[in-house]
């Protein structure tokens, strides 16, 4: 769907164009039963003078610690394919966990880093906790700190306070800004960054805009011009990307942006949409639907026990399952995730198991699963020996490292698949007919005219 507009993207002046994150990965493998470095590839031989940029934690598969010597192996495949700018986040902005060593190997490759603030809203989460962190991402001397709120969590009020506070604590390090629109609010949010000085945003193009998406390009460009400043892009080129996707969307089925109703429900739970999106999916799965808003309210009352986590991946998902597990037992931890002990007990970084409550802490980790974590550490495999396990020697760099997100079966059927539908648009009304009509089965033969000119379909049954 990406690569026919390609070139479009290139030359309409961004900064970056993100083509593909992290959380992409196994979802091409699974559903979509394409490569991801495909994907990768493809927008590269299309896009030859924007940075790509992906959207990655210092893992592999975000819900996993991952050896350094994958995590290597990853970054230079990245690189690889196309990819030139990381736009790296660590869930709990633990700046020590981790992130040096990976921020090295990113380094190594020649892409542009990008660090994440990410946002979140609770006691410990205040303007001057976000002043500090900027000044140690800053330290590290990347090419831009971004904030990036998942949840849209932000106000307008907030942004006038938070944004100076980050911004006179970046040094020369240059700020930008990224929000989701769950709550309605985050036009007004970009439009009170540009006018406190950010002068780069992460935008999306409509139908995938808005929603819990970003907010729209063609909004923010207007309202960058209202507020007295010159864009760099041509919104003008992006039309005909946008009608692109549009008329692909339209004809696939699939959801279409538009902005949310504001809603103080997601000040509840903090719940990113594409999370909430998939915890419907397993309610329904096992017939409790009807009880998620109840499971909403518990994120609220476990995250606040947990020591106010973010709620972004992979911690929106631990505290989403446990509070689904607290309802559904009928006892509060009365079931409890090995993911959620492994945070307890500081796995994941020393700022994710900071501020514990104690009474839940002491029940966590008296579980009887929480034993086998006690004295748990990441296995730092040689690459040799990771390769010997997920295939052996002749294992190529690139299909270790989609062994490693997904199980063989999958890869198996993705290789079997063949490469990837292109999607053509456009073309005016009668192309428009016949592709509707090719893609119905219920016809053995299609003849169209219009005026002097036609045409005939006739399929190699009926020839027969």
């Amino acid at each position: 769907m990406m690569v026919p507009v390609g070139e479009q993207l290139d030359d309409a002046g961004f900064k970056s164009v993100e083509v593909c994150g992290a959380g992409h990965l196994r979802k091409c493998i699974r559903e979509l039963k394409e490569n991801p470095w495909d994907r990768m590839s493809l927008m590269a031989e299309k896009i030859r003078t924007t940075p790509i940029a992906f959207m990655m934690a210092p893992t592999v598969t975000v819900f996993d610690i991952t050896p350094y010597s994958v995590l290597k192996v990853y970054v230079e495949r990245l690189a690889a394919h196309g990819i030139n700018r990381c736009q790296i986040i660590e869930p709990s902005n633990d700046f020590d966990n981790r992130l040096p060593a990976v921020l090295e190997m990113i380094r190594a490759e020649g892409m542009q880093i990008v660090i994440g603030l990410v946002y979140s809203i609770s006691p410990k989460h205040t303007d001057d906790y976000y002043a500090a962190k900027t000044a140690q991402a800053a330290a590290f001397n990347p090419d831009a700190i971004f904030i990036k709120d998942p949840s849209g969590l932000l106000t307008p009020e907030r942004t006038k306070t938070l944004v100076p506070s980050v911004l006179s604590n970046a040094g020369n390090v240059p700020i930008e800004f990224h929000g989701h629109c769950n709550t309605g609010l985050m036009q007004a949010c970009y439009a009170e960054a540009m006018d406190l000085g950010v002068e780069t945003v992460h935008t999306a193009i409509p139908p995938l805009a808005d929603g819990s998406s970003q907010p729209s390009v063609f909004n923010v460009e207007n309202n960058a011009r209202l507020l007295g400043r010159e864009p760099t892009i041509d919104v003008s080129k992006l039309e005909p990307v946008s009608e692109h996707f549009m008329e692909i969307a339209e004809r696939e089925g699939l959801a279409i942006g538009a902005p949310l109703e504001y809603d103080l429900n997601q000040y509840v739970h903090h719940v990113p949409g594409g999370v909430i999106s998939h915890l419907k999916h397993q309610l329904n799965q096992i017939g409790v639907i009807d009880r998620l808003e109840e499971v909403l309210v518990e994120v609220g009352k476990v995250r606040a026990e947990l020591g106010y986590p973010i709620m972004v991946t992979p911690f929106s998902q631990f505290v989403c399952s446990q509070s689904a597990l607290n309802v559904i037992s009928g006892e509060r931890y009365k079931q409890i995730t090995d993911e959620i002990i492994q945070l307890v007990m500081g796995h994941w970084g020393k700022e994710a198991a900071a501020d514990v409550d104690p009474e839940v802490k002491d029940r966590i980790l008296s579980a009887p699963r929480a034993k086998q974590f006690e004295n748990w550490e990441v296995e730092e495999l040689g690459i040799s020996e990771v390769r010997r396990k997920l295939g052996g020697p002749d294992l190529s760099d690139d299909d270790l490292i989609l062994r490693y997100i997904a199980p063989l079966g999958e890869i198996e059927e993705m290789y079997e698949a063949g490469p990837p539908r292109m999607y053509t648009t456009g073309g005016g009304p009668m192309v428009k007919l016949v592709r509707e009509l090719l893609n119905r089965n219920e016809f053995s033969a299609i003849a169209v005219q219009a005026g002097q000119d036609s045409i005939q379909f006739q399929s190699p049954q009926t020839k027969r």
